[in-house]
């Protein structure tokens, strides 16, 4: 593919994206335009990390308070002054920040395209509780849940809920704004009494939103599936891209990131996927995660995020540049794909790991095998590295988070875990379907 190739798709216009979140999933983004376009895209994040500094695709806007709404519109305004007649696009790469870009679309729009919900879909969609309706509704399998409303208090009822349970953040950019000790993304809770201790140190940090207690589906990481969809303005699905989970993160912060996924086809659950997003009237990216249940053989559903996935660059690594649709249709005013040219997917394999630590990792034999061969032919995407990245100072930087990784899954995820798991399905009815994508 040509350099750049849908450059001329701008033709004269200046295209400045602005993308808000200094993650992996923002640098993914920026990179999906600079790939695309050939731009570099604003990145307004509160500090400068190595994730994004000295990059060739990236300008760095460092804004210490932008998880204040007010400090945020105020930066973004301030941009869009300075470049006076550009076409300039906001995307953020983690929930709180698409919230405020939603809550505070009416002193932005006329300078920026918003491309998200309004807010009461959006509340629908992130809301743990509503979203376990919108499942029942469609025919999607969902967790058994308990909703904790920690503004009562921590005291709950888990009903029938064996434990060990799942438990997390129903809002999280409430959760996000707390601090407390042994704070994680998602806890695994052991017994009634760990959860009861848990509940009381996140409400006495402040938290007064509710908390999601979830039947905890057994197995390790490669029971895990994640999806992007796009709905174009017109209201249909225009693609979804699906991934085979085969490990993921598991640091306390980040546990749940996918770090390692495997595309592949499974048109009867992105068809499920793609009619409940067009019922309720959906717009643009929406991210699921999953994980198929060895005992029955069910993808079961998680949660929705309204926004691109932290690991987006598996959407890209597979032949469809997410930035793409959104230029087409929200700065240009076309369908979000081309009809004459629609973009062929192709299988990949998706990582942010080193090649030896994807390969431990890989237990099962088939998909060893298949990774090989994707390593072979090329078709690997790694978020990070890419080629038109040269500066020393940032090979370096990533030479040793690659190293990095090795040691936290060392620690926070040892084989013997990984192993523990996948024992703990062995016979069970829908094992393979599971682990493998099939029985």
């Amino acid at each position: 593919m040509a350099r750049f190739p849908y450059r001329p798709l701008l033709g004269d216009r200046t295209l400045v994206p602005v993308v808000l979140g200094g993650d992996i999933g923002g640098y993914s983004i920026a990179r999906a335009f600079y790939e695309a376009f050939g731009v570099r895209s604003l990145l307004m994040s509160a500090t400068l990390n190595g994730i994004v500094r000295d990059s060739a695709m990236i300008e760095n806007v460092v804004v210490p308070e932008m998880d204040d709404p007010d400090v945020m519109v105020r930066e973004m305004l301030r941009l869009a002054e300075e470049r006076p007649g550009a076409d300039l696009i906001a995307v953020a790469s983690v929930d709180w920040l698409v919230r405020s870009l939603i809550e505070r679309k009416a002193d932005l729009a006329h300078a920026y395209a918003i491309p998200y919900v309004d807010v009461e879909l959006l509340d629908t969609v992130t809301s743990k509780d509503s979203f376990s309706d919108l499942c029942r509704e469609h025919g999607l399998a969902h967790p058994r849940s308990v909703v904790v409303d920690l503004a009562k208090g921590p005291e709950v009822d888990t009903g029938d809920l064996e434990f060990p349970v799942i438990a997390k953040a129903d809002d999280s950019a409430a959760y996000h704004a707390i601090e407390f000790e042994g704070k994680e993304k998602v806890f695994t809770v052991p017994s009634p009494e760990a959860l009861t201790a848990l509940l009381t140190r996140i409400h006495e940090a402040g938290y007064r939103d509710e908390f999601v207690v979830q039947d905890l589906i057994p197995g390790d990481d490669a029971g895990l599936r994640i999806l992007n969809t796009y709905v174009g303005l017109d209201g249909k699905a225009a693609f979804t891209v699906y991934g085979h989970v085969l490990l993921q993160e598991h640091l306390p912060g980040t546990v749940g990131n996918s770090s390692v996924v495997l595309t592949i086809e499974e048109p009867e659950e992105v068809a499920k996927v793609e009619r409940l997003l067009e019922a309720i009237g959906w717009r643009g990216f929406a991210s699921l995660d999953m994980k198929v249940d060895p005992r029955t053989g069910e993808t079961v559903y998680f949660e929705l995020n309204p926004r691109l996935s932290r690991s987006n660059f598996f959407v890209t690594g597979a032949g469809i540049n997410p930035a793409v649709a959104y230029v087409r249709e929200h700065v240009l005013g076309l369908p979000a794909i081309d009809d004459a040219y629609p973009p062929q997917q192709r299988q990949t394999l998706f990582t942010i790991l080193p090649r030896p630590l994807v390969m431990r990792y890989l237990i099962d034999k088939d998909t060893r095998t298949l990774a090989r061969r994707l390593y072979r032919r090329r078709r690997v995407s790694h978020a990070l590295w890419s080629r038109a990245e040269r500066a020393p100072r940032r090979i370096a930087y990533l030479a040793a988070h690659q190293l990095n990784h090795v040691r936290k899954y060392r620690r926070w995820y040892p084989r013997t875990a990984q192993a523990a798991e996948r024992a703990s399905i062995a016979g069970m009815p829908h094992e393979g379907r599971a682990v493998r994508g099939a029985d």
